[in-house]
This record gives C-alpha cells, structure tokens and sequence, in this order.
C-alpha cells in the first residue's frame, strides 16, 4: 500500500505543470485520420488528429479528458512527436509502456520526457491513462500513413 509521501511524489509539481499546459489542444479541421482512446478503468479519454506530411507528423490536435497524469502524458507526448516518423512514436509507445511494467528504463529520445512519470510504475490504475495520447497517436499515424 501506497503512504502520503508516494502520492506527493506522484503528484509533483513538475507533473501538475505540464498537466495544465498541454501543446496542440483542439482538434484539426481536416485531419489525415482522428482516434479516439479511452481507459474504461477511470474514465479517462484523449481524441487524436494528424496530418502527416513525407512521413513526419506535421500536424497533431488533442482533446484531452483526462487526469494530472493522462494530462502530463498528452503534453509530453505533444512535445515530443512534432516532426516524428510513426516508427518513433511507437518505438516510444512500447518503451513506455515496458517503463510501465518495470521492465525497462525511461523511454529514448524525443520520448525521455517521460521520466517524471516514474513514480508511477508503482500505480497501475494509472497505466492504462498514461498510455492513451502516445497510443492514439501511433494509432492515427498508422492509419493516416497506411
């Protein structure tokens, strides 16, 4: 069991602040593909819109419903992802998601944001909401590319 000293580490305040200034907010008015994530554990939901243009995200817009942490992965993955190609978004997906199990380091460049969410290895009931951005993303991305 978690004590009060875990979730204030959880919670920091650089966690808090790129919750509340996430890039890319609104949707795109004509996007190459939309995706829409949700984690039927908390609720949680983000909306995807890409334009890819020579296999690079040119363009991204997110609808993000979601918690602190739901909300600092969407500005991290936000940051990250400009200028992309699809196979590092999901290579950052995947090392995400191995961080998350504990069974890998922080994720690789443009992804090593993700550091400040390691406290939360330790909350599962987290995972499935920190993984919604960069798994909508890498989703839209492939099927506007495919």
């Amino acid at each position: 069991m978690s004590n009060d000293t875990d979730l204030i580490k959880l919670y920091s305040a650089r966690i808090l602040a790129l919750a509340t200034d996430i890039p890319n907010l609104g949707r795109l008015e004509r996007p190459d593909a939309s995706v829409t994530r949700r984690s039927p554990l908390c609720g949680s939901s983000v909306t995807v819109d890409v334009m890819i243009s020579d296999g690079h995200l040119s363009a991204l817009g997110q609808d993000v419903k979601a918690c602190a942490l739901g909300q600092a992965a969407a500005s991290i993955t936000a940051q990250a992802a400009q200028g992309a190609t699809l196979e590092t978004v999901q290579r950052g997906r995947d090392q995400l998601k191995a961080m998350l199990k504990g069974k890998g380091g922080v994720p690789d460049a443009p992804f090593d944001g993700f550091e400040v969410l390691t406290p939360a290895v330790e909350y599962k009931n987290r995972h499935a909401s920190i993984l919604l951005s960069i798994e909508a993303l890498a989703e839209a991305m492939d099927a506007a590319t495919g």
